[in-house]
């Protein structure tokens, strides 16, 4: 198992209701899991503790058998634990290959970085020209497309997306979906997507749900 949850719990403030409500479950790399659950649920909230982007109240999260509580946050996430947001989080005013240039830069990838970029983005179906293009000016699903390269380019084995497809239509969902699919399998990767979408599901090794604060 490359991330293991054990008895987490998670409530935003002391006495308030338990968001996550002892999670327990053991992911592995070369997957792609679709955890579901209706708004509300704790998707989100999962997602933000697996990326130490909040502390669980109580239980553990191990990465490669080491709790990430005694990690550095900012190094762990550029290292062992890459995020996409439904809102991308680009780098909007950088063209599409330095969005990446720069993750590569950060996470300390040794080669050139400009050749890189180069097949990352050819890997997501950006063209060459739209790769010097500002990011802002690229379409939704290509945004998406990019954001997927940039964290692949963190080469973190462990990749979270948070309702990938939220604001595409379904042929770019799709197309988005398959792009997952197929890094997934060359890169070996851990792909784990909240999601209220049938589509993802249906490309997911494991569908999990999420509810009562537990994945059932």
């Amino acid at each position: 198992m490359i991330l293991e949850l054990e008895d987490v719990y998670y409530r935003y403030k002391k006495n308030s209701p338990y968001i996550l409500n002892g999670v327990t479950y053991g992911f592995d790399k070369g997957k792609l899991y679709a955890i579901m659950g209706e708004s509300g649920s704790g998707k989100t909230t999962l997602i933000s503790v697996i990326a130490a982007l909040d502390r669980p109240t109580g239980g553990r999260i191990c990465y490669g058998g080491e709790d990430i509580a005694g990690l550095n946050a900012d190094a762990y996430r550029a290292r062992c634990v890459s995020v996409i947001f439904q809102g991308y989080n680009l780098l909007y005013n950088y063209t599409a290959r330095d969005n990446i240039t720069t993750v590569l830069n950060v996470s300390g990838y040794r080669g050139d970085y400009g050749r890189r970029a180069e097949e990352l983005l050819g890997e997501v179906d950006i063209s060459a020209e739209k790769r010097g293009y500002v990011v802002q000016n690229l379409s939704g699903g290509e945004q998406q497309r990019v954001a997927i390269a940039r964290a692949v380019a963190a080469n973190s084995e462990v990749i979270l997306a948070d309702e990938p497809t939220g604001n595409l239509d379904r042929t770019n969902g799709e197309r988005v979906m398959e792009i997952f699919k197929g890094l997934m399998q060359k890169y070996g990767k851990c792909v784990i997507i909240v999601t209220h979408s049938d589509l993802i599901a249906a490309y997911a090794d494991c569908v999990l749900k999420i509810e009562g604060g537990k994945i059932k």
